[in-house]
């Protein structure tokens, strides 16, 4: 018999990373990049969050585009929801606490990541509603190294287990 923790450690596929979003400056417009360094207790190369505590990274549900597409009635990209990274194939929600590992980094999930008000604003009346439950994850950076498009997200093994 599996017990929950038996069911907690089981991931059926990687995930891939298929977007990597930079924030300048405070209100500034996503920088697409194809490769980020993520620096260890401090966030990704370039970010306007670089050097800041638990929400080093962003990290949005590829899978999660569709439903608030539909939810907010026009296309919900990306670039609009100011994610740094975005994951197919994995529910990210799983990876609280978690210790995964996207390319040469190692990071460590830290909390959901909720809205803004300015959610409001860039998708429209009840886009902070519709963002709920949809934010996707923060995380820290326990390893540095570069990110690339394309990298697995692979979940590593709680450490009471190495």
């Amino acid at each position: 018999m599996l017990t929950i923790h038996d069911l907690m450690q089981c991931f059926p596929v990687a995930g891939e990373l298929v977007w990597i979003g930079l924030r300048p400056a405070r209100q500034a417009a996503m920088l697409a990049v194809d490769e980020v360094f993520a620096e260890v207790n401090a966030g990704l190369a370039g970010d306007r969050y670089h050097g800041s505590g638990k929400r080093q990274v962003t990290l949005l549900q590829f899978e999660h585009l569709a439903v608030l597409s539909s939810l907010v009635k026009r296309e919900a990209t990306p670039e609009l929801l100011r994610r740094n990274l975005v994951i197919r194939g994995v529910n990210l929600l799983a990876l609280k606490n978690r210790t995964f590992r996207i390319g040469e980094a190692v990071l460590q999930g830290t909390g959901q990541c909720h809205p803004c008000s300015r959610m409001e604003q860039i998708l429209g009346p009840g886009g902070y509603n519709a963002m709920r439950g949809h934010g996707g994850l923060t995380a820290r950076i326990l390893q540095s190294g570069m990110v690339r498009l394309g990298d697995p997200l692979t979940v590593l093994p709680d450490s009471a287990e190495s």
